[in-house]
């Protein structure tokens, strides 16, 4: 048996082709039992069956193997369960007989409280604490539920039943009802048979819920169900969710094909949502919507992770990546789609300006050492979470979205449909992907495609003008400042002092010699400037046009300097605005550029009103701000004043109060900008949050607070929050207690540790790991602000043993890691935290660590690059009073 330890993936004496699987929860008593039959294929002669199972007492005596052809049973002579792989090991006296045959397995299990697997949540109803029976199986937790062939690639169908289940209560699964037996109090549910899928989409919730229900144009019954006494909350996720698979159904060119879908909102949830095939579950921050309560942001979290979810029943339940490394393939796609989708339903969110976020998220993991190629090799199981990461989303979906622009649009749609139509109820690898459309397009995908996903990392396109001529370079861009050896075939979109005049080619080699007046029709003159031959001015030259390219752009000065001006002259598209901006701190950041450059540059944003750049020139100034405390604290008065000038201008023309009629981005802006303020200490803004949360608490529905601003009411509140005066603190924490809803307690959470006092944060943090707070909420409590860095890693120190227990596995421990590791700026601190966890090996952190850690050097070089940089403090004190 020991033969069959440590090994990747299960060895193919037997293939799945049916499960007919019996559960029975006992919601009282956290625990549950079942049955499994397995229909199997004997493809090789073999004393041995090896499936998953984890964390399941396995009844021996019980386990039997019947050939199809002999009906001959078979009993194992030897059943032992390997924990640490998460599997069964079934021998046999004799050789098993080539053929079909069922498997026999009956088992118990305990309903745990870890968010995976077979699992309970809690609830109130009517004052009354409840506990729901809920599944979550991606990516390798179906074998904590049943014995079962737990990969991707062993695909079956599924005939679920449910025994013993309390007659009041809602038991959904993946497939419509098709048979209920009410015995007394109890009931036993089976449910019509699945099509072929993967294990990990295989889906259970048995609880008391209400539902809300509308129907698609071809009869698709769809559901939102949630909490009692919420189902209004579910209506835009169902409005969402029904356009959406109409949609999909065009764009794909193939029906949405389970006769139902329901959507359910799951109070503990360790991810946004989970794309379950016909039975979709959420959290419920990214499925409910109250009308009164929840802000712009939310909705469109909602919108896009409906979207997200429903594009995974075809790119990933439909047609299923073959293996992990190919995780990316369903989690990039549906990143990517669901933009596409949401901009199709609401045009006025202009949603691709905000791909950008994805796109930058992507860069920041994948400018790491420590990255990963998007497709990854997968040795063991404990090592899959680790990659549901930036890299299999974000890069995923912008190397996708690099794809579709530089393909077309038309060809990339029909190319997909081609796809789905060919591998449907089977499973692809990122070549048949590439093969479909390179057929559809007769470009050379493969080969553009591969040095994007099996190499880590992008390059940094170096751009200079000498003699009229254009000079392109690539290298590989490391936040480090190190010098990387990779090398892409990049698509190269380039404008030319006018949106009228773009270009594009594809760089193959390290550089590239362009001539300017052959392609693109002008000269280039003083400073950046370029004349046609009309001699009329030109006076810039973008590179990746509307960032639709994975790669980052370094430009000599005059060129740079050109379009500073540009910026200032509001001659460029927001995207382009956002992407010098976010290109010129990760140089900063990679020391290529100096600190005081950078701040300069942000300057030129002063008067700019759009959501996007203004979101990230707020998220840059924030990081900003804790380099200068570390490297330079006698100017951080000065660099909080400049940052100040720079989001008065836009926050005097939002105000405070929403405006009729206003767009849906200037009420996200709105808080972000109010909330950079709070952060940065203008205390007009302090005091105006303080009188504006002071009739909040008098009246929760003040049209004083309005959704959209209060999460910067409750930071300015907590930045005037101390020992001295806890007032702030315990009012948030009573709105925190009396609120039901699942974004406000959020919201609240994530404002908390924000306050400068570290022994409020230390409260804060003990606060999160009581049970009042959610398992899956409490890393948004790890919000801590510089003052609360080295409070924060004590208390994690301290608590290790706790949080690893209750977060040991999955993502949310690598949040925790990532979240109070990398703000550090410190040589020392790496030391530290290397020490700590070599005492402490956890295979779920390793990647995350090495990543933190990382971050953490980088911080450090950067702040000592920072103190060298001898006209810093000339520059800031200009800056600072000329915002003002």
């Amino acid at each position: 048996m020991e033969q069959f330890k440590g090994q990747p993936r299960l060895p193919k004496f037997a293939v799945p082709k049916r499960y007919d699987v019996k559960l029975k929860p006992d919601l009282a008593a956290c625990k549950f039992g079942g049955s499994v039959d397995i229909d199997l294929d004997v493809v090789a002669d073999t004393k041995f069956i090896v499936l998953n199972a984890a964390e399941l007492s396995v009844n021996a005596g019980s386990v039997s193997f019947t050939h199809g052809g002999s009906s001959k049973v078979f009993k194992p002579s030897k059943t032992e369960t390997f924990e640490e792989d998460g599997i069964l090991v079934l021998e046999f006296g004799e050789t098993l007989p080539i053929g079909t045959g069922v498997l026999v397995i009956e088992f118990e299990g305990i309903l745990n409280d870890k968010m995976k697997g077979f699992y309970r949540s809690t609830y109130d109803h009517n004052g009354e604490k409840k506990n729901m029976a809920v599944t979550q199986f991606e990516p390798v937790d179906a074998r904590r539920c049943f014995p079962c062939w737990d990969e991707p690639a062993c695909k079956a169908t599924f005939k679920i039943t449910l025994d013993g289940v309390p007659s009041e209560l809602v038991a959904l699964s993946n497939m419509p009802i098709q048979e209920e037996k009410v015995n007394g109090h109890l009931k036993t549910v089976s449910y019509a048979e699945t099509p072929i899928m993967s294990t990990y989409l295989v889906a259970v919730v048995v609880g008391l819920f209400d539902y809300v229900e509308d129907h698609t144009s071809d009869g698709v019954k769809v559901r939102v169900y949630c909490q009692v006494g919420k189902a209004d909350q579910g209506k835009f996720a169902l409005h969402v969710a029904v356009k959406t698979l109409e949609l999909y159904k065009d764009y794909f060119a193939v029906p949405y094909l389970l006769p139902k879908l329901d959507m359910i909102a799951i109070p503990d949830f360790s991810s946004g949502a989970m794309e379950n095939y016909g039975l979709v579950t959420y959290r419920e921050t990214a499925l409910l919507f109250d009308e009164t309560h929840s802000a712009a942001a939310n909705k469109q979290r909602v919108a896009t992770v409906v979207a997200h979810e429903l594009a995974h029943q075809w790119f990933g339940n439909l047609v299923t990546m073959e293996w992990w490394t190919h995780l990316w393939l369903n989690e990039g796609f549906a990143t990517w789609v669901s933009y596409l989708a949401t901009d199709s339903l609401f045009p006025e969110w202009k949603i691709w300006t905000q791909f950008l976020d994805e796109l930058t998220a992507g860069l920041k993991l994948d400018g790491l050492e420590e990255s990963h190629p998007i497709e990854v090799e997968i040795n063991h199981a404990a090592e899959v979470d680790e990659i549901f990461d930036a890299i299999s989303y974000k890069k995923g979906a912008s190397v996708i979205r690099m794809l579709q622009s530089y393909l077309g649009a038309e060809v990339f749609q029909r190319s997909l449909a081609s796809y789905i139509k060919k591998h449907a109820y089977s499973n692809a690898k990122t070549e048949d992907l590439w093969a479909a459309l390179e057929e559809g397009s007769g470009e050379p995908v493969n080969k553009l495609m591969n040095s994007w996903t099996q190499q880590k990392g992008y390059p940094v396109i170096s751009v200079k003008v000498k003699d009229q001529k254009l000079e392109f370079d690539q290298t590989q861009f490391y936040s480090s400042g190190s010098q990387g050896d990779g090398q892409w075939i990049v698509p190269i979109t380039l404008s030319c002092g006018s949106y009228d005049v773009r270009k594009n080619f594809l760089l193959q080699a390290k550089s590239e010699t362009l001539d300017i007046k052959e392609f693109l029709g002008c000269s280039v003159g003083k400073a950046g400037c370029t004349s046609n031959k009309d001699n009329a001015l030109f006076s810039w030259i973008k590179v990746n046009v509307d960032q639709t390219g994975f790669y980052r752009v370094k430009y000599e000065d005059e060129l740079a300097a050109a379009l500073r001006n540009a910026i200032e002259k509001k001659q460029l598209s927001e995207t382009d605005r956002f992407g010098i901006l976010d290109d010129s701190f990760a140089l900063s950041m990679s020391r290529k550029q100096s600190f005081a450059s950078l701040l300069t540059l942000l300057s030129a944003y002063r008067e700019d009103l759009d959501y996007i750049v203004l979101s990230n020139l707020i998220t840059i100034s924030y990081y900003l701000a804790r380099i200068a405390a570390d490297a330079v604290p006698g100017l951080l008065g000065d660099i909080k004043q400049f940052f100040i000038g720079l989001f008065q201008y836009s926050a005097e023309r939002l105000g405070w109060q929403p405006k009729p009629g206003e767009s849906h981005l200037d009420a996200m802006l709105r808080g972000d900008v109010l909330n950079a303020l709070a952060v940065f200490g203008h205390d007009l803004t302090l005091d105006e949050a303080s009188r504006r949360f002071h009739a909040f608490l008098e009246d929760r529905n003040t049209p004083l607070l309005p959704p959209d601003i209060r999460k910067a009411a409750y930071v300015a509140v907590m930045q005037r929050t101390s020992v001295s005066d806890r007032s702030g603190y315990e009012s948030l924490i009573r709105v925190y207690r009396e609120s039901d809803l699942s974004q406000e307690k959020t919201r609240i959470l994530g404002s908390l540790a924000s306050c400068p006092d570290p022994n409020i944060t230390l409260e804060v943090l003990n606060f999160i790991l009581t049970h009042e707070v959610r398992s899956q909420d409490a890393v948004f409590g790890l919000a801590v602000s510089n003052e609360g860095r080295e409070t924060a890693w004590k208390w994690m120190k301290d608590n290790w043993e706790h949080i690893s227990e209750t977060w040991g596995s999955g993502f949310l421990i690598t949040r925790f890691v990532s979240s109070v590791v990398s703000p550090f700026a410190s040589f020392d601190k790496v030391k530290e935290v290397d020490e700590f966890f070599k005492a402490r090996p956890n295979v779920a952190i390793t990647r995350t660590l090495k990543q933190s850690i990382e971050q953490v050097q980088i911080n450090a070089k950067w702040v000592q690059s920072v103190q060298s940089e001898k006209d810093l403090a000339d520059v800031v004190t200009e800056l600072a009073a000329a915002v003002f």
